[in-house]
């Protein structure tokens, strides 16, 4: 899997650990500032895609009236040492009132912090921090991990409570940086109280409309200090397009919004002019690739939504009615035939022949340079996951409430009595691809650590491929503020993470109540995951936690390492 590589276009311009004690006071953001909302610079800065000797840096200029534009960056916070300074031979893309500004800063140091600020003739942005990745020996390494912020569910208190306590090398965001809804639909209720109606008011389809949404998120002070605070690697999931985004289409589009790859095209083009990365040459869809941490470990980001993905299975394919008997064996041999059959069929793709191919070798070449660990950056859950038994597990005056008004919540429940995969846009929807990915890591003799974003919700999971062989461990963060599975039918005593696990072997751990991030900090002899919570998302007072902590250690023998709970 070659590393992503940047076309001129991205390079030159952006186009058309301290730990956490349990229940500290989270103090205001005092390290970043917030440009001036008069200034140039309203948008904050940004880095990311960092290497050995680059990393890209992005800003956005509010009223550029023209003349000097540039950036510089310094081995020190004063500027007195001065390493990188563009010129003013710099281009960009200018949309009034706003521009983006990217500039790929070259022939920098392994392994070291700078810092770096961007100038508008005399206006300076805030000043940033980043890091090139590491060479040779590394003792430590602190990875953030981040999914699913949408602006009018609550307030951005994980970005804050990292920037500020997580003691971060990196920042890796796997997908739904932002959502593409209307006000008035999903995770927007609270939005006029809170002061985060989204912009545009309606779903964003056209070129403006993304571009608009991702300037609303770049204003917020949270996620610009997080932004500042360290590097980024980010990939998309499907709400940086539409939701349920596959290589065709997608769930929230229809005709009368116009053509899909005019639509795909337009995010895809506010993604990269608005975040600090690297688009590759060709296709933009193929963001993915590997990014080596020293000696200590390979990171492969992978794409499962718009280069290979097959559209979904839909439930609507469900072989027998909802209230079927359950125990006729003519029923039980329906069900099983969907599953094998159609959930199953062998043809369907997620990632692509090539994407496994390149995680092969790159795991493989990890694994020839003696690197304890291979981390996979996953957009939704990798392991298998079966609904609970909802109509026996669930409590009947719950149930009651659920479908009172329901079909679908009758159906649903009623379904769940079947096994049904959790989600079918998972990768239990393409178990095929997953079965060829496992044989490919297990061709090398690979294991992984793969970290997940999507479902809202902190799961621990083992990895397990179809013949009992333990592939590695996933961990999957919770949201920064997209709503909890489940939340709409939330009640006293109803436990969905607990019913989650004693239905599924393969998961060790699942809260579906709170927000936040992981955490997660590697050194030679173990790999330690924090799965960091805010109390609340409705206020910006909240306090800090901790889920549960779990610890890793490298593979020995064979064995893929397991995630043993530590705290």
């Amino acid at each position: 899997m070659s590393k992503i590589k940047l076309t001129r276009r991205a390079a030159l311009m952006g186009a058309a650990g301290a730990s956490l004690a349990v229940g500290a006071c989270s103090p205001r953001i005092e390290a970043f500032q917030p440009a001036s909302q008069d200034g140039p610079f309203r948008h904050g800065v940004a880095s990311g895609d960092p290497d050995q000797t680059s990393v890209m840096l992005w800003t956005a200029l509010t009223n550029d009236g023209g003349g000097y534009r540039g950036v510089e960056v310094a081995t020190d916070p004063g500027f007195e040492t001065i390493v990188f300074e563009s010129g003013e031979d710099i281009r960009y893309v200018m949309m009034q009132p706003l521009g983006t500004l990217k500039i790929l800063a070259t022939g920098l140091r392994p392994g070291q912090t700078y810092f770096y600020r961007f100038r508008l003739d005399d206006a300076y942005s805030p000043v940033g921090t980043t890091r090139t990745l590491p060479v040779g020996a590394v003792g430590t390494y602190t990875i953030g991990i981040f999914s699913c912020a949408n602006f009018p569910a609550g307030h951005f208190n994980v970005y804050r409570e990292a920037a500020e306590n997580g003691g971060l090398d990196l920042v890796l965001h796997l997908g739904d940086y932002l959502y593409e809804y209307a006000m008035g639909q999903y995770a927007t209720g609270n939005a006029e109280a809170l002061n985060r109606v989204p912009d545009p008011v309606h779903e964003m389809i056209s070129a403006a409309d993304y571009v608009a949404r991702h300037a609303q998120y770049k204003s917020d002070p949270d996620l610009q200090a997080l932004h500042a605070a360290a590097p980024w690697i980010m990939t998309w999931d499907d709400h940086e397009t539409a939701n349920d985004s596959n290589r065709d289409g997608a769930e929230n589009h229809n005709e009368g919004e116009g053509s899909w790859d005019d639509r795909r095209t337009a995010a895809l083009r506010a993604w990269y002019d608005w975040t600090p990365t690297r688009e590759p040459e060709g296709d933009n869809r193929q963001r993915y690739g590997a990014y080596e941490i020293g000696d200590l470990a390979t990171l492969v980001m992978l794409e499962s939504r718009l280069t290979d993905r097959d559209p979904q299975v839909s439930l609507d394919s469900f072989p027998v009615a909802s209230d079927a008997d359950d125990s006729d064996p003519d029923v039980l041999a329906a069900v099983a035939a969907w599953k094998r059959d159609v959930v199953g069929d062998e043809s369907r793709t997620l990632v692509g022949e090539q994407q496994i191919a390149g995680i092969r070798d790159a795991c493989a070449a990890s694994l020839a340079a003696g690197k304890p660990w291979r981390i996979l950056g996953n957009q939704v859950i990798m392991a298998r996951v079966n609904f609970p038994n909802f109509a026996e597990e669930m409590p009947g005056w719950l149930r009651w409430y659920a479908t009172r008004d329901s079909e679908f919540a009758r159906n649903f429940i009623m379904r769940t009595r079947f096994e049904v995969p959790f989600n079918l846009d998972m990768w239990d929807g393409y178990p095929a691809e997953r079965e060829r990915l496992y044989a490919a890591l297990r061709e090398v003799g690979a294991d992984v650590i793969t970290v997940t974003g999507d479902v809202h919700s902190f799961w621990a999971n083992d990895l397990v491929d179809n013949s009992g062989h333990r592939i590695g461990t996933e961990l999957v963060g919770a949201s920064v503020t997209s709503p909890s599975p489940f939340s709409g039918f939330a009640a006293p005593g109803v436990d969905y993470g607990k019913m989650m696990r004693e239905a599924n072997r393969d998961v060790a751990q699942c809260n579906m109540v709170d927000h936040g991030f992981i955490r997660l900090t590697l050194t030679p002899n173990e790999a330690l995951a924090d799965f960091v919570t805010v109390s609340t998302i409705d206020s910006r007072d909240y306090r800090a936690g901790i889920d549960s902590q779990w610890r890793m250690q490298p593979a020995q023998g064979g064995e893929a390492p397991v995630a043993e709970r530590v705290g």
